[in-house]
C-alpha cells in the first residue's frame, strides 16, 4: 500500500476493515455493535466515565502535565514496557477483557497484514503504552478512555455527556464556552486534551516517529474529533489532513479486538527487530 496516499473514504475504510476482521470465535460484530455504551455494558465502563467526566478539569490537566510531562518516572525499553503493561484490562473499553500486550499485537500484525509501512505497523504496537500511567499509580479515569479538550464546551457528541454536568468546568464563566480559552483555527498543538495515556505516550516517543504516527499515538482516542467531527473550530488546515492518517489507524485499533489471543512468544522477534529500527534500547519515561 502506497503510504502517501490519502485514503479515499475513511466509512469506506472501516467497513472493509470491519469485515476483514470480525472477532474470532464468536458471531461476528457489526461495526455498530464496537464501541456499544448502552445498558448491556459492563458496569465498571459506566463508571470509569462518570469519573473522568466529573474529574477532567482544565486545572486537572495542567496539574498532570507538570507532574509527568518532565519525564523522570523510569527508564524501560519498548518491549519491556509492553511487559510491564500486560497486567492492565482496560476499565474504558466495552469490546475487549485481553491483556494490554495482546490487543497490541492484534493490532500490530492487522496493520502488518495489510502491506502499511513499517512506522504504521509501529504505532498498532505501542499505541496504548501510556496506559503504565495505571502502574505509576493513576487512577483510570485518569489514563483511558475517550479524549477531548478541556478549557471549552464538551461536545454533546462525547460518550456519557451528561456526566459532565458534575464537572466544575461546566458553569464556568469561560471554560463552559464555544472557544473557552483558545480562538478559532488556533490548531491543536495549543489546545489541552483530557489527560491520559495518548498525551503521555506522545511524549515519550515524539521524537523518534514522523509526523503522521505523531498524530496517531496522541488523537486516536480523541474519537469526538476523528468520529464525530467534533471541535473542528478549533482545527488548522494541518490538523485536517494529518487526522485523514487518525483515521486510517483508527479501524485497527477498533476492529483488531477478538477473543483470539496472538502467539507473543512467537511474534516477539520481528517486533523486537522493529522497535530497534526506530528506538533506542531504553526511553525516559
Amino acid at each position: 500500500m502506497d503510504e502517501n496516499n490519502p485514503m479515499s473514504d475513511p466509512d469506506d475504510w472501516e467497513a472493509d476493515l470491519e469485515r476483514r476482521y470480525p472477532p474470532t470465535g464468536q458471531a461476528k460484530k457489526t461495526a455498530a455493535e464496537f464501541r456499544n455504551y448502552q445498558d448491556s455494558v459492563r458496569a465498571s465502563v459506566k463508571e470509569f466515565y462518570r469519573l473522568n467526566h466529573q474529574y477532567q478539569t482544565f486545572d486537572f490537566v495542567r496539574q498532570k502535565r507538570k507532574q509527568f510531562l518532565s519525564l523522570n518516572q523510569r527508564r524501560m525499553g519498548i518491549w519491556e514496557a509492553m511487559e510491564f503493561l500486560d497486567t492492565l484490562v482496560d476499565d474504558s473499553d466495552p469490546d475487549t477483557e485481553l491483556s494490554q500486550i495482546e490487543h497490541l499485537l492484534q493490532a500490530a500484525e492487522a496493520i502488518r497484514a495489510d502491506g502499511h509501512p513499517r512506522w504504521f505497523i509501529l504505532v498498532g504496537l505501542i499505541h496504548d503504552l501510556g496506559k503504565i500511567l495505571c502502574l505509576f499509580g493513576e487512577p483510570q479515569w485518569a489514563v483511558v478512555g475517550d479524549t477531548f479538550p478541556v478549557g471549552c464546551a464538551y461536545s454533546s457528541t462525547i460518550v456519557y455527556h451528561d456526566f459532565f454536568r458534575m464537572n466544575p468546568d461546566w458553569g464556568h464563566p469561560v471554560y463552559s464556552t464555544r472557544l473557552g480559552v483558545y480562538r478559532s483555527q488556533i490548531g491543536l498543538e495549543h489546545v489541552m486534551m483530557s489527560w491520559g495515556h495518548d498525551e503521555y505516550l506522545y511524549h515519550v516517543t515524539k521524537a523518534y516517529l514522523p509526523m503522521e504516527a505523531q498524530y496517531m499515538i496522541r488523537y486516536h482516542s480523541f474519537y469526538p474529533g476523528h468520529r464525530e467531527n467534533a471541535y473542528q473550530h478549533l482545527f488548522s488546515e494541518r490538523d485536517k489532513q494529518l487526522f485523514d492518517w487518525v483515521r486510517r489507524f483508527n479501524p485497527y485499533d477498533l476492529y483488531s479486538k477478538s477473543d483470539a489471543r496472538p502467539d507473543v512468544e512467537s511474534l516477539k522477534p520481528f517486533y523486537q527487530d522493529l522497535i530497534a529500527e526506530f528506538f533506542p534500547s531504553q526511553l525516559a519515561w
